[in-house]
């Protein structure tokens, strides 16, 4: 009777200290996931679903962003991290048709240290790509563009506040199509809850110098970073609205996504 109760008393610790090991793995993947410039490698497929766009206040568009993130180690000391937007969209607002397809590709590239500074600061600077993708003139700019980006931001204990923005330019592309001059800001800040979850509010703004025009949507979300067998992925589901558009822009949204993670 006494081993029998040492080996239950052992087989309990056991489980305790596996369970205590996947909650920290957990709540350090979430941590990793509020930080952009993070070396994680992740692949997002997002979903938005934005309502009361076009002449009547009453369309529809989708669009699923499927944004690899990948850091590439240079040294010791400094990583450039990949990230990559692909959009595929629907649009059921323009006259007399709906359209589906591809839109274009942004490829930012990240130079960061890999060590956070004084307070928890991390940053990250490089260049940004517009690579004209479009399968149609809706979804896209026709345009080669390029420019600056960067990020900045903060993590202590529980909290992550940053903001990341670039400027693109086009400089090649269709002659007959308009130029693009676009700054982008995305102000965040996100609370890690414990277990995985985390709640975070941002904006996703830009502004379009040729228009003089801003297209705001402010995002508030929640997600949940667990395990499907042995892979470990996160979920997001959350409210958007959009505070500014340009004429015939969409009111409000919904996001929901899936993250695959793939940690070291």
């Amino acid at each position: 009777m006494g081993l029998s109760k040492s080996v239950s008393l052992l087989l309990l610790a056991c489980s305790a200290t596996v369970a205590g090991a996947q909650e920290h793995d957990v709540d350090d993947l979430s941590k990793k996931l509020s930080n952009p410039v993070s070396n994680l490698i992740s692949v997002p497929f997002q979903s938005n679903f934005d309502f009361g766009a076009g002449a009547e206040d009453d369309g529809f568009s989708y669009t699923l962003n499927i944004q690899p993130v990948i850091p590439i180690s240079l040294n010791d000391d400094w990583l450039v991290i990949s990230r990559t937007i692909l959009p595929i969209g629907y649009r059921d607002y323009f006259p007399g048709e709906t359209v589906f397809g591809i839109g274009d590709i942004t490829q930012s590239f990240f130079f960061s240290p890999k060590a956070p500074g004084p307070g928890g600061l991390t940053w990250g600077v490089g260049p940004v790509f517009l690579i004209p993708t479009a399968t149609d003139d809706n979804l896209g700019t026709g345009k080669f563009g390029l420019g600056p980006t960067a990020v900045v931001l903060t993590q202590r204990d529980s909290w992550t506040i940053g903001a990341l923005g670039n400027h693109i330019w086009s400089v090649a592309g269709e002659g007959d199509r308009e130029d693009v001059n676009a700054t982008f800001l995305q102000p965040f800040v996100s609370y890690n809850l414990g277990n995985g979850r985390s709640i975070s509010l941002n904006t996703e703004s830009t502004y379009d110098w040729e228009a003089d025009q801003w297209t705001v949507p402010i995002n508030l979300s929640f997600s949940q970073v667990t395990h499907i067998g042995k892979q470990p992925v996160s979920f997001q589901i959350g409210v958007r609205y959009y505070a500014d558009t340009p004429e015939g822009g969409p009111e409000w949204g919904i996001r929901a996504g899936i993250t695959l993670l793939f940690p070291e």
